[in-house]
């Protein structure tokens, strides 16, 4: 049954051509949006918090603050309707899953940049 759901997703899902990141990388993903008959872009810029699955099921969530409130978007990479994205900032962290940085706030809500 597991050889039969990979080979599914192998062949019958489009792969997009994305940049290698990880969690605590700034990035900007600019996807369309469709609204009646009309479609647009949008894109949403923020810190990456985790990167979770693997094959064609994979996804990321990126944080951004709107304000003084936290948003939080969780992407398929192969979502098709996913133009491109953009790395701003490459971030130094120790994890892979960088959930405590929902709870901070001024100063210490910065990421080291890796050079």
């Amino acid at each position: 049954m597991e050889n039969l759901i990979k080979f599914v997703q192998e062949e019958f899902v489009t792969k997009n051509e994305l940049p290698e990141f990880s969690a605590g990388d700034t990035i900007t993903v600019y996807y369309e949006i469709k609204e009646g008959e009309k479609s647009r872009t949008q894109f949403f810029r923020g810190v990456v918090l985790q990167r979770r699955g693997s094959g064609s099921s994979e996804t990321f969530t990126i944080r951004k603050m709107s304000g003084t409130v936290g948003v939080e978007r969780i992407f398929p990479i192969n979502l098709p309707a996913i133009q491109k994205i953009e790395i701003n900032k490459r971030g130094k962290v120790r994890r892979a899953r960088i959930f405590y940085f929902r709870e901070l706030t001024g100063k210490k809500a910065r990421i080291k940049e890796r050079r």
